[in-house]
């Protein structure tokens, strides 16, 4: 039989190192198995997953598994030999983007791909500043760490790196300041190149997931990249949380501003889970980065990655899981916005399709987080049978981000459930 949860924990705690991510809740989830939008611990209880944006057609989905598995029966090895399904991913890939971005590069991580990017970037550009978000996560290496105020280690900030607040329309219009990103990013130029550096990329999620997800008119996004590419400053488009049809209205969340980026960085949700990843860019940036070195990820690509994300794409496109997430998205947040009638505790409801932020505070007239009330919910929500996370620099932000075939029923449990976990937890303590 499976190894009780006690024992599990005992022994990861020994082997895994205090460095590694703690668990999530309270009492830790043991899950064993996964279907859809569900997934199942060692006791058989049923959870609705409205948090985890890798599983986006749905944990263990049939199509994606069989691609799998059938590829690893043939063959899997590196992109040095000739296979087609590199050449028809990255085909398809181009299809769906602006007609400027021509040329795909295959890595096997969200992280690897915006390590890419920036390196693709500093050499195009032949600057070396960075500029991210107050609490941008772009990944784990040490270049991506770098660009990931989230993981910074109290707040460090390297020299090369200047931020910028995130549109959050909300919190601004206390003190009337303008949603414009123009005027942070003169200044956050201006500061590196006081330091005597030159801006080389802006990263951003263009849902701004990690800074607690805001969906700023077209004009804000359009009038950063106007501003960056007036000095010289490449545009890279993070869609590893915010892509593949989650936002609702387009495949890509920026496409929503009209732009086109320099870079587009895709991660895990990609192969649903199976590790795969990509940087799409112009075909020039391309080759002034060959003409210097090549580039080589020896199973970034490979043959079943490729499989899988092909199934990935099959599958949003027939299941029509972009349009689903706009209408069940729609439909969720219109739920949520009733529930703000009713608990003085929500300040705001935001996002796009099936991203979705219910900021929870202690004061909605100065905008004070309770991050407290935050993690009670989270916890309430999970004894109730949901599964969601917490975002935001001050963790007060939940972040509802399920797999795309959720469907309007899923979409009421989670309303309801919100509703009954914070009637219970509302208190001001919690603040």
């Amino acid at each position: 039989g499976r190894p009780a949860m006690n024992d599990v924990l005992a022994r990861r705690e020994r082997v895994l190192g205090p460095a590694l991510s703690p668990l999530t809740y309270d009492r830790p989830l043991y899950l064993v198995r996964g279907s859809g939008s569900r997934v199942f611990d060692h006791e058989g209880t049923a959870y609705l997953d409205a948090y985890n944006n890798v599983p986006v057609v749905g944990h263990c989905h049939p199509r994606v598994v069989a691609a799998i598995a059938r590829q690893s029966a043939e063959l899997n090895t590196n992109t040095r030999y000739l296979h087609d399904s590199v050449v028809e991913l990255a085909e398809r890939i181009i299809a769906t983007m602006p007609n400027d971005l021509d040329t795909v590069m295959f890595f096997n991580s969200g992280s690897e791909a915006n390590d890419i990017a920036w390196r693709l970037a500093s050499i195009h550009s032949q600057a070396t500043g960075a500029i991210v978000t107050d609490w941008a996560y772009h990944g784990v290496t040490t270049l991506t760490t770098a660009l990931s105020p989230e993981s910074w280690p109290r707040g460090e900030k390297p020299e090369y790196v200047e931020t910028i607040p995130p549109p959050d329309d909300w919190r601004w219009s206390v003190n009337a300041e303008p949603i414009g990103g123009d005027i942070h990013i003169d200044e956050a130029v201006a500061k590196l190149r006081a330091r005597g550096i030159a801006p080389a990329a802006f990263f951003v999620d263009s849902l701004f997931t990690s800074d607690g997800i805001f969906n700023p008119p077209p004009t804000y996004l359009q009038e950063v990249a106007r501003r960056l590419h007036a000095v010289g400053c490449m545009f890279v488009a993070d869609e590893v949380q915010c892509g593949h049809g989650r936002a609702g209205t387009h495949l890509w969340s920026f496409q929503a501003s009209g732009i086109t980026p320099d870079f587009v960085t895709l991660g895990k949700p990609m192969g649903n889970g199976h590790p795969v990843a990509a940087v799409v860019t112009r075909r020039e940036i391309a080759e002034r980065f060959a003409s210097g070195a090549d580039m080589f990820s020896t199973f970034g690509g490979n043959p079943v990655a490729c499989k899988a994300a092909l199934a990935v794409l099959d599958v949003i496109e027939e299941e029509q899981l972009r349009q689903r997430a706009h209408k069940v998205g729609d439909h969720l947040r219109g739920g949520l916005m009733e529930l703000k009638d009713r608990h003085e505790a929500i300040g705001d409801v935001r996002g796009a399709g099936l991203l979705i932020g219910v900021e929870l505070v202690a004061d909605r007239e100065t905008r004070t987080p309770a991050p407290g009330l935050a993690r009670d919910v989270l916890n309430g929500m999970r004894q109730r049978g949901v599964l969601i996370g917490t975002t935001g620099p001050a963790a007060n932000v939940l972040k509802i981000r399920p797999p795309l075939v959720l469907s309007m029923s899923e979409a009421d449990v989670i309303i309801e459930t919100l509703d009954a976990s914070l009637g219970r937890a509302h208190s001001p303590a919690y603040a």
